[in-house]
């Protein structure tokens, strides 16, 4: 059986499919950080953050919402200055709203969960999957209202994929039934 064709031939990518993506995730510090590295991506590969992962979480304190919150127009300066992450303002300044944003909830995962959509059949080619969906649009109206950034229906989506709130692995795709179990 072959894996879902994105995750392509790289190491990274490969491992990312097998042993990450659409594995459920409830832990707010890491759908904080995963909801925040999907906004990094939005118009790059996953890739490439995959490749700059290490590099976020290092210089956004392990995206510790606490921590990052905290961030002053002098951090925003160091980030934008660091060719190890995607140096870009908007994106910057969306992780630290973002931050501030999660703590005035009680729960990111009781909020992302309230919009799992029910399961349905597993996509059987590329084209069977949506990339946004009512769930996602949302989703992302919800995040949008308590002051969340860069969070589109399109990027919520593929964060709701990625941490497991939806199940788009191809059906016949190793992980997709390691999932299921």
């Amino acid at each position: 059986m072959a894996r879902c064709w994105w995750a392509g031939s790289d190491p990274l990518y490969v491992a990312y499919h097998d042993e990450e993506w659409g594995r459920p995730v409830r832990d707010d510090r890491a759908l904080f950080e995963k909801l925040c590295l999907e906004g990094f991506q939005a118009g790059l590969s996953w890739l490439t953050i995959l490749r700059k992962r290490a590099r976020f979480r290092e210089v956004f304190a392990g995206f510790d919402p606490q921590q990052v919150a905290g961030f002053t127009d002098d951090d925003v300066q160091r980030l934008l200055a660091d060719p190890g992450i995607v140096r870009n303002r908007s994106k910057i300044e969306a992780t630290i709203t973002n931050a501030r944003a999660t703590l005035r909830l009680d729960s990111l995962s009781a909020l992302v969960w309230s919009y799992a959509p029910p399961p349905r059949s597993a996509p059987v080619a590329p084209s069977d999957i949506p990339s946004q969906t009512a769930h996602s649009q949302a989703l992302a109206t919800e995040l949008k209202r308590r002051g969340f950034r860069f969070v589109g229906p399109t990027t919520v989506y593929a964060f709701m994929q990625s941490m497991g709130l939806v199940n788009d692995h191809l059906a016949g795709c190793p992980a997709r039934g390691a999932i299921q179990t």
